[in-house]
């Protein structure tokens, strides 16, 4: 199974052993959010490109709103390039929430949908390696061709929940990083949608990397009131609100996946059951002791990811 892990750390040093570490214990990939590395993983993401072979390193994602599509799409290639081995650096981006938008960049979030549309068509078509001539409502642009390392394109994937995102993941990329979407919300919602645009598109079959946090721990209602504590932040913006709702939930608590090693084995299968390609895990302390917590969980992934 192609099992990553969510890369953090505060200090680069760590992020870069994190990598390391993972690449050799069998993970297929780390990904990044938008504030690792110290509000911005980019940097970081290059050095621990350079002090590793193989694993797949993503953003997941990179606010759309905060960058210019053609300075992204530059800023993507630079890092591809400074890693050196194609295929190693996925560019995840995505629209944020109004009141990240909003409230701290203080830009208009009217049009999440149009906007995320358009900026997927630029920034995939110049990681691609094609001239770029564009007018859309929100951006014009003229640009490129990016020199892509070995003439190879950077993969782009979207932060998608919403119906009209998948669309665009499907079309214009290739596939989409959920996050808080269980079994249920990517087999009845989510892959049917972007496997439809893709295959419309005459685009590959998309990846569908699912993220979640993971905890293995033999007391389910103890991980999941930990669980309730530490992501209940999802549970407040609409666009969480409604992929929870297309799994049959109602908090962020309900979507970890908790329980003994066969239970948290199962859960994750049935990830890849429902269409994921990839799963993207966040795992998080329960009980007393974190490291112990850390570690047991830890060992369970490094299996599934070896099978």
């Amino acid at each position: 199974m192609r099992i990553g892990l969510t890369g953090a750390g505060t200090t680069v040093d760590r992020i870069v052993e994190q990598a390391k570490r993972a690449e050799a214990d069998g993970f297929t990939s780390m990904w990044y959010p938008s504030a690792a590395g110290g509000g911005d993983p980019l940097a970081a993401m290059t050095l621990v490109g350079r002090a590793t072979s193989a694993i797949e390193l993503g953003t997941a994602v990179l606010v759309s709103y905060a960058c210019h599509p053609v300075l992204q799409a530059s800023r993507a290639n630079a890092v591809a390039s400074a890693i050196g081995t194609p295929g190693r650096f996925t560019l995840g981006v995505g629209p944020s929430h109004g009141i990240v938008v909003e409230g701290r960049l203080g830009l208009s979030y009217d049009r999440p949908g149009q906007h995320t549309d358009e900026y997927v068509q630029i920034v995939g078509a110049l990681l691609r390696g094609e001239q770029v001539s564009f007018a859309g409502q929100e951006f014009r642009v003229e640009g490129g061709p990016l020199a892509l390392t070995g003439g190879a394109e950077v993969p782009v994937l979207v932060g998608a929940l919403a119906p009209r995102l998948l669309r665009v993941a499907g079309a214009s990329a290739a596939g989409t990083i959920l996050w808080m979407a269980n079994a249920r919300s990517i087999e009845q919602h989510a892959a049917p949608l972007i496997r439809k645009a893709a295959a419309d598109a005459g685009r590959p079959a998309p990846r569908i990397v699912a993220g979640l946090p993971v905890a293995v721990h033999d007391n389910v209602d103890e991980a999941r009131a930990v669980a309730a504590g530490q992501f209940t932040v999802y549970g407040q913006l609409p666009n969480y609100q409604r992929i929870l709702a297309h799994g049959g939930l109602t908090a962020p608590a309900e979507a970890v996946i908790v329980g003994d090693e066969d239970s948290v084995a199962r859960q994750i299968r049935a990830l890849f059951e429902a269409g994921a390609t990839d799963f993207w895990a966040a795992p998080f302390p329960v009980g007393d002791n974190a490291s112990a917590s850390r570690a047991r969980t830890r060992a369970l992934l490094i299996d599934l990811a070896k099978s």
